[in-house]
């Protein structure tokens, strides 16, 4: 008898889940009425397996958040990360060595083995500048022991409640959201290969470039809205065509990170859970999981 052909690679996993949670027209709809705030990461983390933090994007969060979440949510749960603003729009990604490790030195690090990917998404002033960019790359951790040490020449604005320390050393992943047409080059994945930096799938209802090229081992996808731009919500056919999108993309091993921000028509959580449920994920009573 011949021998059996070896199995090819399993595929990674894909994890689905929404762009902030903190959302007062959800009440009533999404959330029960009268589920207290305080509540409402836990009702998410029954339904859906990640989350992505964005308040972090607009002010440094504090130690005590990082914890109080890392504690409201399940062992498997995992946060994404979204790089602050100071960093992306302010400074545009150059002579942010200190503001870089005041970010890492916030508290994201308690959040231990649920600590996922950081997001950096770029403004849409910020055309494709290879240097530019390569040293911004330079200056990220690679692993939490890095990150860490990093976070030690914090501002000393942060002294008396910093964070600079890791419970293990794990990989840190990155990936890059850009909003300008300039990236649409064969350089710029070409870059994001080289460094191992994921770039961000972003659907933003055809306002800023929609690119699929996968350069890490993880997909990063933001879906902001199909037909206008942070309100509209998935058909069941668009919804066939990402689920599609994802089984290619991770058929090899890489796993994926899908966050829907569709968020002010109340849209985000239920496309998300139709997503999962599609890709056989999802969790909780409206998953059938």
């Amino acid at each position: 008898m011949g021998e059996s052909a070896s199995p090819g690679p399993s595929a990674g996993r894909v994890r689905v889940g929404i762009s902030g949670w903190r959302y007062a027209g959800w009440r009533g709809d999404f959330y029960p009425s009268g589920l207290p705030q305080r509540a409402e990461l836990a009702y998410v983390a029954e339904r859906m397996d990640t989350v992505e933090i964005n308040g972090s994007f607009y002010s440094l969060q504090r130690p005590s958040s990082y914890q109080s979440w890392h504690e409201q949510t399940p062992e498997d749960f995992v946060f994404a990360v979204k790089g602050g603003r100071f960093i992306t729009h302010m400074k545009k990604l150059s002579g942010v060595e200190e503001p870089l490790a005041t970010f890492f030195a916030s508290g994201m690090l308690a959040l231990g083995p649920k600590l996922g990917p950081l997001l950096w998404q770029l403004p849409p002033t910020l055309g494709f500048d290879a240097k530019r960019l390569a040293a911004f790359f330079e200056l990220l951790p690679r692993t939490t022991l890095a990150a860490a040490e990093l976070a030690r020449g914090h501002h000393p604005r942060l002294e008396g409640r910093a964070w600079t320390t890791t419970d293990a050393e794990r990989p840190l992943r990155h990936a890059v959201e850009v909003r300008h047409a300039s990236f649409a080059v064969p350089d710029f994945p070409a870059l994001l290969r080289e460094y191992g930096v994921a770039l961000v799938t972003a659907d933003t209802a055809g306002k800023w470039p929609l690119l699929e090229d996968q350069t890490a081992d993880f997909a990063y996808v933001r879906l902001h809205g199909a037909e206008e731009l942070y309100v509209s919500g998935y058909t069941d056919e668009a919804l066939d065509a990402w689920a599609a999108k994802l089984r290619g993309w991770t058929a090899g091993g890489r796993d994926a990170y899908v966050y829907f921000d569709n968020d002010v028509k109340v849209r985000a959580p239920y496309d998300a859970m139709a997503l999962a449920r599609r890709l056989g994920g999802g969790r909780g009573p409206e998953s059938g999981g």
